[in-house]
């Protein structure tokens, strides 16, 4: 086959796509815990000799997927090429090389072919446990949010380096879920780096540079080609969140000119003494992927389609956190990146942009209390997701209870209940709290739990969306905040603290609904009835008149 034909280099990149995506699949497959196995709380990716993203599985959150790119290039730079061996996998969970926080173990395998590394695999996922406070805002610094471990080498050769196995074994409270997970990490490095030699072999070429480049001058040339159809300008917007104790001010100047958009921060609150604080490779995933839902979404994210994109962000404002900051639940103002972002592209494209959503995903991580475990109780930690409603969009409803935009799939109750000692009294969508507009807003919903056994449990807070509701747009109204409260106790439980439930107590939280688009009154009131019969968009009326369960 010639390697320079634009059919066979089509096939290759169509298959190349295929391959990560088998890739992704077998993390999943092969993962312990639920958040992995259930929720897709990964990305998986392959590589060029360079380090250059040329594919990422469909399945995976932007946040995993747009840092693994830039983080294959930190472990290359740290382990030199020709040290590398058929059979060594490397990898790290440093919130600044890696996904924002220590729960994220990144990998990246060289993939040998005729004796020499022409690529590499790579793929990250979430462990439930790494000691210290946890998955929480509470730490103080890094050094209290767990076990970080630096860039090494994770399997020699194809033997598993025994000592970290060891390590990470002994500084969680979910040792064979953490142990489960990292070999199912592994799996999906070697799966990709087989598969890639097999490709490399049914069409008989030695290295990927002829297939990359046309990858990444194809996808970079149709990027371009996307922004030009933006209005070049500088467009300015600011978000008021909840924050720890008190609201922060997230800002964005968006700068689009022929050839690229840049995004930078100035004007952003300073950190946060609380583990809310945001690396700027985490906000600037997010970032990016707002920016390419609106601009080229069906190009193929790899480095070419990338790298007409930048983001900075002022030194230790809390989008730009540096070492030794808490960064534990950096995805409660990360996953906010998108709703910034979108304040400005209204300003240049107001027919593409949708109103703001939940955004944040409700992140409710789980465990035994210390008192509990220490008289002889059940230990457990299992980290639970909920999602609120989308904003609408400018021509149809907002989606309901959608993992928008972590990508991260809502817990099951089932799944629940199998992991944990907890039951789940209800889970459904909540009538009424999309924004009202010409088109509405997705809804939030209400899920309820106890204790299934008579002991306490702890829950670990860091929700957005309590007291600032998402806005609508073009005279669309909000929709409803969250909200978050314990049966028998008079005052709501804020969105960011450590809560202990008793047993007994039932722990109700809603998710917030998304802001409607365009004037209530100009609404279609034959809109929900065809809407809901065709299965593409959910309103409160849909809950409310048809009953519509989650």
């Amino acid at each position: 086959m010639n390697p320079k034909s634009k059919a066979h280099l089509q096939v290759m990149w169509n298959r190349l796509l295929a391959l990560v995506e088998e890739q992704g699949q077998t993390l999943i497959r092969a993962a312990f815990s639920p958040i992995v196995r259930e929720c897709g709380d990964i990305s998986a990716g392959i590589f060029d000799a360079e380090g250059r993203m040329l594919a990422q599985a469909v399945t995976g959150t932007p946040g995993h997927i747009n840092t693994m790119a830039e983080a294959v290039q930190h472990l290359r730079a740290h382990f030199a090429v020709e040290d590398m061996r058929p059979g060594d996998i490397f990898m790290t969970n440093d919130p600044w090389l890696a996904s924002g926080h220590l729960n994220d173990f990144l990998l990246m395998m060289p993939v040998f072919f005729k004796g020499k590394v022409v690529g590499y695999t790579s793929c990250t996922s979430h462990l439930v446990d790494l000691g210290g406070q946890g998955m929480g805002p509470e730490g103080s610094d890094i050094f209290d949010e767990g076990l970080l471990i630096p860039p090494c080498k994770l399997v020699d050769e194809g033997q598993v380096n025994v000592l970290l196995m060891d390590i990470v074994r002994a500084n969680s409270r979910e040792p064979i879920a953490n142990e489960g997970d990292i070999y199912a990490l592994i799996a999906c490095c070697e799966a990709g780096a087989k598969r890639l030699v097999e490709l490399m072999e049914s069409y008989a070429i030695d290295s990927l540079t002829i297939l990359g480049n046309h990858i990444i001058d194809t996808s970079r040339m149709g990027t371009l080609a996307a922004i030009a159809d933006i209005p070049s300008g500088v467009y300015r917007n600011e978000l008021v969140v909840d924050g720890y104790d008190r609201p922060l001010t997230l800002a964005a100047t968006l700068t689009v000119a022929e050839d690229r958009l840049h995004l930078d921060f100035t004007g952003t609150s300073g950190l946060s003494p609380k583990g809310i604080n945001v690396p700027l490779n985490y906000a600037t995933a997010y970032a990016v992927f707002a920016m390419r839902c609106i601009i080229g979404p069906d190009i193929p994210n790899n480095a070419g389609s990338l790298a007409p994109f930048t983001v900075n962000g002022p030194t230790d404002c809390i989008l730009n956190a540096q070492r030794p900051a808490p960064v534990a639940m950096r995805h409660t103002l990360g996953q906010m990146m998108p709703d910034l972002v979108f304040g400005c592209l209204h300003q240049a494209v107001p027919d593409k942009v949708p109103a703001e959503g939940a955004s944040s995903m409700y992140d409710l991580p789980l465990r035994h209390t210390a008192d509990a475990a220490l008289a002889g109780g059940s230990e457990f930690a299992i980290e639970l997701v909920h999602n609120g409603g989308t904003g609408a969009r400018p021509h149809l409803d907002g989606l309901s209870a959608t993992a928008y935009p972590s990508g991260v799939f809502g817990s099951q109750v089932e799944m629940t209940e199998a992991a944990a000692p907890v039951t789940i009294w209800r889970r459904e969508l909540l009538p009424d709290t999309g924004g009202p507009g010409q088109f509405r807003g997705g809804l939030g919903q209400r899920i309820e739990m106890t204790s299934a056994i008579d002991e306490p449990f702890l829950v670990f807070l860091s929700v957005e969306r309590i007291k600032n509701a998402a806005a609508g747009r073009a005279g669309g109204l909000p929709g409803s905040a969250g909200r978050i409260r314990v049966t028998g106790r008079n005052e709501d439980v804020p969105g960011k603290c450590e809560l202990r439930v008793e047993p007994g107590e039932r722990l109700i939280f809603d998710t917030p609904g998304g802001g409607g688009f365009g004037p209530p009154e100009k609404r279609d009131p034959e809109q929900t009835e065809e809407d809901l019969r065709s299965g593409v968009v959910s309103s409160e009326a849909a809950a409310r008149d048809y009953g519509v369960m989650s």
